[in-house]
């Protein structure tokens, strides 16, 4: 709730202050003491804002910046280090959904756009962190809606439920998987 200027002074009096109280402002400081709290918070808390250029390893633009330096807000990757090259990309081991017409595949990989690329789908509906065993516990999960011998299940509504809970507030799962595999690579160091 705003403080109403008319009523209240700076409450900073150790240096004799007690200064106007501008207009909407969330606690009674003057104009001066108000931009040193925000200076502090910025160097205590960073300051978010668009990186300079994006990073490098899950490409995000939104960053962190503190006195220190930049931070990718997405992975916390620290903007301007270079991954070692001749260490090998981490695992990162995802369950997939897949929508070819009315019928979807619940596989498994450890890397998706090999896989992904190399069976036909009409859409990739969401990506779940995970191995064999998750992905045999979701086949088991929706057995009765599962094609014989087949990863390719019937599209249930139990089946849309559980995918819109996997795929929510998730727009890309694809920038998901990157945020995935970038914070393994920052893992490792």
């Amino acid at each position: 709730m705003p403080v109403d200027p008319r009523a209240v002074r700076c409450l900073v009096d150790d240096d004799g202050c007690r200064g106007p109280v501008p207009d909407g402002s969330p606690i009674a400081l003057c104009e001066r003491h108000l931009a040193v709290a925000a200076d502090w918070g910025a160097a205590e808390h960073g300051v978010t804002d668009v990186l300079p250029s994006p990073c490098v390893l899950c490409g995000s633009r939104l960053g962190v910046h503190h006195p220190s330096g930049w931070l990718c807000a997405v992975c916390e990757w620290r903007h301007g280090e270079v991954p070692d090259a001749e260490l090998p990309s981490p695992r990162v081991d995802v369950v997939y959904y897949l929508r070819y017409d009315d019928r979807v595949k619940i596989g498994t990989t450890a890397q998706p756009r090999q896989r992904l690329g190399a069976i036909w789908h009409d859409e990739l509906l969401a990506f779940e962190r995970g191995d064999r065993t998750l992905e045999q516990r979701r086949h088991a999960q929706f057995a009765a809606e599962r094609f014989a011998r087949t990863e390719w299940f019937q599209l249930s509504d139990a089946l849309r439920r559980h995918i819109a809970v996997v795929a929510a507030g998730v727009d890309d799962p694809w920038a998901l998987h990157r945020r995935w595999v970038s914070e393994a690579v920052a893992l490792r160091g």
